[in-house]
């Protein structure tokens, strides 16, 4: 008898990963693409200021409002209703800020009212030692 030799062959366990190199360098081609595409915007002039996040352990802000002709209004040491100056909202800020370091201001404004004027207000209440000033919206 004749004895057939065959060849046993060795499984090859080894993974092709040319596929996958394929796929990931197509993925990034795209990425690539529209990476750049998603950070385009409108380009604007915007004021500067330096703001930080607000805190929100309090219950009762102080709000700070301000209208289309450029009056402030505040919601502490007086008549919610009348007009004052940027002085005294200064100094009632520092007050408060005094009582309570961790008092958290609002800044309410006008629709109407320009972006400069609410960065200066915001700006104004920081300098008075407020360490937050947030945006009331509706």
């Amino acid at each position: 008898m004749i004895k057939k030799h065959r060849k046993k062959h060795a499984l090859n366990a080894e993974i092709n990963v040319v596929p996958y190199i394929d796929v990931m360098l197509v993925l990034l081609i795209i990425f690539m693409v529209t990476a750049p595409m998603l950070t385009q915007g409108v380009k604007l002039d915007l004021p500067h200021a330096s703001a930080d996040p607000v805190d929100t352990s309090d219950t009762e802000p102080v709000i700070v409002s301000v209208d289309v002709e450029g009056r402030y209004y505040i919601n502490i040491g007086g008549d919610e209703l009348t007009p004052i100056s940027a002085e005294v909202v200064e100094d009632r800020i520092q007050k408060v800020l005094r009582a309570n370091p961790r008092k958290l201001i609002l800044v309410r404004g006008d629709k109407l009212v320009t972006y400069q004027q609410i960065i200066s207000l915001m700006t104004l209440i920081q300098g008075a030692g407020a360490p937050s000033v947030g945006l009331v919206t509706e």
